[in-house]
């Protein structure tokens, strides 16, 4: 079979003009109809309005414990005038939920009535009629609408049918959603630890399953389908004819030369939209095949969820009969400039937490296959399509991915990244299940710059003074001016150069990254360890232009080792812990103190009270140690406090 031209979104639509052809393609499409055991109803939406098949309660019944009566033998009864009934002609004992006997109306309270003998009680109080009774209907009558059409069943609900006598009740049925995952490079997530280069483990598929869960739905993940035009055809041509109610193609959205996906459908069907204004997700593809609706979901992660929550998520509720629920969304303070490209509708992913009584948004990193941006994030803002960026201290919505109360339990640290954050993220949810560090890496120098526009509550810094070989308290001295903080060490680490195993470059030194044979990969501007680098450079009298890689550049200590594993660069500068951590061999340059800078307004905040315990415990001091070239003797020591305008300890 020939394979179609490439479709380069030459007509892409806006996410509102996408959506609104989506749902309103066949806004009265419904899952079928099934009957379900109304034991087994709980969540499910019914089809039809639910009526009661009995009266609750059915017989009139004693709300209390007590003498049932007829209220006309007890008129008259007071303090000084008690009226004397006969038990078993007059009076009646019952308990509580009995029926009444025939021809009373009312009960007496046990507590209120005095015993003569074993014959006769005396009242000094008159009842009226339905006193404490509890009448036939009193809750439910039969006949009556308990359910209306389109109502998701509650717990409640439940024992409300089950009370009137409704065994089973008519519902919607939970929407099938076949899921199929194509490309000739994925591999089952079975074999993910034979993974060979150029093979990726498919994952998406079970992330769209659990969002299928989630939603209500019942997922139905296929094997995976190599990028071949007739194999994608017979597939999604078996999943259209299946009990499916609807299709995912995840992958061969794009425009490449084995993306067949819009091509497959538009063969078989009608493609509503191919391509969004949005991003990530612009790949999308919306269509309708043999009355079936059908999405190309893109294959990068991020993308693929985002397109997932924009379209399918309201298809499935819809298919119950469900109104979409609205995500929980809060107005935050956006932390730093965030650049957007004009025409596309962007997702960022930011992590968020309260300081100094403002919610602070720290966007993530961006990429469309970066998934942990969503595992480590908090929130997504969306930036419309006509803003070319927000600018550093704006209020922005932000869609919450985590319950709203956490946020006052978040400490936000942005700064340089170091491993030993990890653990200390880890043993503060071990210690408090309600408290979160989350973290930002955006270089030391951008952590100093954090604390002086009160936007995190912890920085962490490595910043080599070169005249004096000390470390961060000058750049306090620069930066902090008016800012009280606290200087407390982390840990001193090696630093050094990160290369492949037996060192197959024979680099041996900072002076060998100079030779034309020697690819380097650099640490972004502002982090310690490209002042560390540059210092390095400085001794060995070498200039930037003279290092192969130099503008090359990675955010975190194991992407530089990453990228030196990989190949893609043959030295890197980082942590011995990252050289470790991925078996590469360290040639080491320096020692150096990570220190974390502390806003003296923090200080006494009982989460920064948990974190200093936890520094200075035996347990964390020995989980860094394990983690390889750490010096842990000086953890949680204070190394200086500035009250932002001169030393007060540590100079």
């Amino acid at each position: 079979m020939e394979k179609p031209s490439r479709n380069v979104y030459l007509k892409m639509k806006t996410l509102e003009e996408a959506a609104a052809l989506w749902m309103g393609a066949d806004p009265e499409r419904r899952c079928a109809v099934e009957t379900v055991p109304t034991t087994h109803a709980l969540h499910r939406t019914t089809a039809g309005p639910v009526i009661a098949d009995r009266s609750v309660p059915h017989y009139h019944g004693s709300a209390m414990d007590g003498i049932a009566v007829r209220a006309r033998d007890t008129f008259g009864a007071g303090d000084t005038t008690p009226i004397r009934l006969q038990v078993g002609k007059t009076a009646f004992p019952v308990d509580t939920g009995d029926p009444l006997p025939s021809d009373t109306d009312a009960v007496i309270m046990i507590e209120h009535v005095d015993q003569v003998d074993e014959s006769t009680m005396e009242i000094r109080a008159a009842a009226f009629p339905w006193q404490h009774v509890r009448k036939v209907g009193e809750d439910i009558v039969a006949g009556e609408l308990l359910l209306p059409e389109h109502h998701r069943i509650r717990p409640p609900d439940v024992g409300a049918l089950l009370a009137a006598g409704v065994l089973s009740v008519s519902c919607y049925a939970r929407p099938k959603v076949w899921i199929q995952p194509t490309g000739t490079e994925l591999i089952p997530a079975s074999r993910a630890g034979e993974a060979a280069p150029g093979e990726i483990v498919e994952f998406n598929g079970t992330v769209l399953s659990g969002m299928v869960e989630e939603c209500g739905g019942v997922a139905e993940l296929r094997e995976i389908i190599a990028d071949d035009y007739a194999g994608i055809r017979e597939g999604l041509a078996r999943a259209v004819d299946s009990e499916a109610d609807l299709v995912l193609i995840n992958a061969g959205s794009s425009a490449g030369s084995e993306d067949f996906t819009a091509a497959v459908v538009a063969e078989l069907g009608e493609v509503l939209v191919h391509g969004v204004t949005m991003m990530p997700g612009k790949p999308t593809i919306l269509g309708i095949v043999r009355g079936k609706p059908v999405v190309g979901v893109p294959g990068f992660p991020v993308s693929a969820i985002l397109a997932f929550e924009q379209f399918v998520r309201p298809l499935l509720y819809r298919l119950q009969g469900l109104p979409c629920p609205s995500y929980d969304e809060v107005d935050a303070e956006i932390a730093r400039k965030t650049p957007s490209k004009l025409g596309l509708e962007e997702f960022v992913r930011v992590i968020l937490g309260r300081v100094q009584g403002k919610l602070i948004a720290m966007p993530l990193q961006r990429g469309a296959g970066v998934i942990t941006s969503l595992t480590r994030a908090d929130g997504i803002l969306r930036v419309p399509q006509e803003l070319e960026g927000l600018d550093q201290g704006e209020i922005v919505r932000v869609r919450l991915l985590r319950p709203k109360e956490q946020l006052d339990h978040t400490m936000i640290m942005i700064g340089s990244h170091d491993n030993t954050i990890d653990v200390l993220a880890n043993e503060i949810k071990r210690r408090d299940g309600r408290m979160q560090l989350s973290s930002g890496n955006v270089g030391s120098l951008g952590g100093l710059m954090a604390v002086r526009r009160a936007q995190t509550h912890l920085a962490g810094s490595h910043l080599l003074d070169p005249a004096t070989g000390g470390y961060n308290h000058s750049y306090v001295e620069r930066y902090l001016q008016g800012v009280p903080i606290r200087l407390v060490t982390l840990a001193v680490r090696q630093q050094g150069l990160l290369v492949r195993r037996g060192n197959p470059a024979g680099v041996r030194g900072v002076r060998d990254l100079a030779r034309p044979d020697v690819a380097f990969i650099n640490r972004q501007g502002g982090s310690g360890t490209r002042i560390l680098f540059d210092y390095c450079l400085r001794k060995e009298e070498l200039a930037p232009e003279e290092i192969r890689g130099y503008d090359q550049e990675e955010f975190t200590h194991m992407a530089i080792a990453v990228t030196v594993l990989s190949g893609r660069a043959d030295a890197g500068m980082a942590i011995f812990a990252a050289a470790r951590a991925l078996g590469l061999d360290f040639i080491p340059v320096a020692e150096e103190r990570y220190d974390l800078v502390i806003p003296e307004s923090f200080w006494e905040d009982p989460k920064m009270g948990l974190l200093m315990e936890i520094i200075t415990s035996g347990r964390f001091r020995k989980m860094v140690s394990e983690l390889g070239g750490y010096d842990v003797s000086m953890s949680g020591t204070l190394a200086g406090q500035w009250d932002g305008k001169k030393w007060l300890s540590g100079k």
